[in-house]
């Protein structure tokens, strides 16, 4: 964090641009306070970047709505039943709410809005004290009821209020919490972590939809292995992705084997550090694929002769549990599709290692991955958490040596695309068929012909085609 002079040097620079001087100024003249609060006064402190313009004030929603048409491009009031109201001002989108000092009535899934009457009350009713700070408008005032600095120099995690009524207030500020400890690189204090595990049954009652969401967000963040190690040491793992603490497997004094929870969160790590390296965005498909991909090892654990451990067919088992579980929190069906898939599909590479593949075992590895194979490479170069530097070295290269095969299968033969000499409308044309079950098995016979041999030609696979056609007819 830089000084706190340099923060409001910052503050001040930021209040002065286009969005932010033309909101104080029609508030001001409307006589309503007015205040640049939460995540941006934080990251200013900071030196990160400001991505987000939330603001609170004295005023109504419809007050809001009064004072912001005549300087706004468009406005949304898709949150006013909380009182927030939506704009874009000077080509920046900003969000603009109430006073509040809602709760949760201890049964509902919502929380119950009350608006209140000052800044100072509304602050207090935040989540965390570094979050809990505001920046009067015009004045350039900052407001800290909860000593929000002073956590920020310290790098600490703490509600404003106790943790037992705010997270009694909020539940889902548990979650935010380890979310946070991973965004920012903070400790969660103490006295929260306490709360945060005592009060843990109490997220039951936060929607489906909204854990989920947080949990995407602690996973899209730099280093989400503190939070998820939050969320597991505090019991809320168990509430919302029980398969993650299930994978401490128990260590018997005849089967050593490692920790697959660590190894799971290895592999997430280093799945980032790839999606970096290979200059890609941070993606949730690929961070849930590389945490959830061994889930299915606690069901298939097995002893054998000899004391060596084994998970047969976990990638088959932990697919069904990924795609279960991810349906339980409600993500999108692509989202499912997708982890399950790579969960299904991450052990395949391992077999390039013990044998030369073929250029139609290839093919067949690119055809399965289809579009996710980029994120196939990822996950399964993650996977690797061996501390032995030979083998490690000697998957590395083999993995290497695949991604040039494909590349040099894919310029040859545009293996990317994979599809048969010959489409639907000409298999039906050369064996006169109609539309049917017949066509779909033509058409695969000639694909697995484009897996085994490469391009054919359209005239060698329609000769192909006909003799099969005719074999299968006699």
């Amino acid at each position: 964090m830089d000084s706190v002079a340099s923060a409001l040097g910052r503050l001040e620079s930021l209040a002065a641009t286009a969005p932010i001087a033309r909101l104080a100024t029609a508030f001001a003249a409307a006589g309503q306070e007015l205040a640049l609060v939460g995540g941006p006064v934080r990251d200013a402190f900071l030196g990160r970047p400001v991505n987000d313009l939330d603001f609170t004030t004295s005023a109504s929603p419809d007050e809001i709505l009064e004072i912001v048409k005549p300087i706004a491009s468009a406005t949304w009031e898709i949150g006013r039943e909380f009182g927030t109201i939506g704009a874009r001002v000077a080509g920046e989108k900003v969000e603009i709410t109430t006073y509040r000092a809602d709760s949760y009535s201890g049964e509902s899934r919502k929380p119950t809005v009350q608006f209140g009457d000052t800044i100072e009350g509304d602050l207090v009713r935040r989540d965390f004290t570094v979050n809990a700070m505001a920046l009067r408008l015009p004045g350039l005032q900052l407001v800290d009821p909860a000593g929000g600095v002073e956590d920020l120099i310290a790098q600490r995690i703490v509600t404003p209020a106790s943790a037992e009524i705010s997270f009694g207030d909020d539940p889902l500020r548990m979650m935010r919490a380890a979310r946070f400890a991973s965004q920012l690189g903070f400790t969660v204090d103490e006295k929260t972590v306490e709360a945060m595990i005592a009060l843990a049954p109490r997220l039951d009652i936060i929607s489906v939809e909204r854990i989920s969401e947080e949990l995407g967000k602690l996973l899209l963040t730099d280093r989400p292995r503190a939070g998820l190690q939050l969320l597991v040491d505090t019991g809320l793992a168990e509430l919302v992705i029980p398969e993650l603490p299930a994978l401490k497997l128990e260590i018997d004094e005849h089967a050593h084997h490692k920790d697959v929870y660590e190894h799971s969160l290895t592999v997430l790590e280093q799945a980032i550090d790839y999606e970096k390296s290979r200059g890609h965005s941070p993606d949730l498909v690929l961070r849930l694929a590389s945490l959830l991909h061994d889930i299915g090892k606690p069901a298939t654990k097995r002893v054998e002769a000899g004391g060596v451990v084994s998970f047969h067919h976990h990638d088959v088992v932990g697919a069904k549990l990924a795609g279960r579980r991810l349906k339980a929190l409600r993500f999108d069906n692509d989202t499912i599709a997708a982890v399950a898939r790579l969960t299904e599909l991450h052990l395949r590479f391992f077999g390039y290692t013990e044998a030369a593949w073929t250029d139609s075992a290839v093919r067949r590895y690119v055809r399965d991955a289809g579009p996710l194979l980029e994120r196939l490479h990822i996950l399964t170069r993650a996977d690797v958490t061996t501390r032995n530097r030979r083998k490690a070295d000697r998957l590395a290269f083999a993995y290497d040596d695949l991604e040039h095969r494909i590349a040099a299968l894919a310029e040859a033969e545009g293996v990317a695309a994979l599809r048969p000499d010959l489409d639907g409308e000409a298999i039906m044309r050369v064996l006169e068929l109609r539309p049917g079950r017949e066509v779909g098995e033509a058409y695969r016979f000639l694909l697995e012909l484009r897996l085994d041999e490469g391009p054919l030609g359209e005239d060698e696979a329609e000769r192909r085609l006909r003799a099969w056609w005719a074999e299968r007819n006699a």
